[in-house]
């Protein structure tokens, strides 16, 4: 079983991570994760998306899409996190 209460940590930190970083930053966030939508979609056919639009602002989600959520929001702070830190950048 799923649980809220470690989405609502991860929207947390995406958020706090989000008032650090950049316009640059955030931008190259997107692409990263645009990127990655871009190989999945390559690999194993286009997303439906009509599923995943109609979550927003839903107020009971079953357990299924609690972890969907809780993993998507997982990944944006790693992103996040990994944009925020360097990693992958060349050290001067």
């Amino acid at each position: 079983m799923t649980d809220l209460s470690t989405f609502a940590q991860y929207i947390k930190l995406a958020d706090q991570l989000i008032e650090k970083v950049s316009k640059e930053d955030l931008a190259e966030c997107a692409r990263l994760l645009a990127l990655n939508v871009a190989h999945y979609q390559n690999k194993y056919g286009e997303l439906p998306l009509e599923e995943q639009l109609a979550m927003i602002g839903m107020t009971k989600p079953n357990d299924e899409q609690i972890q969907m959520l809780t993993d998507g929001m997982e990944i944006l702070v790693g992103v996040l996190g990994n944009v925020v830190t360097g990693i992958g950048e060349s050290k001067h």
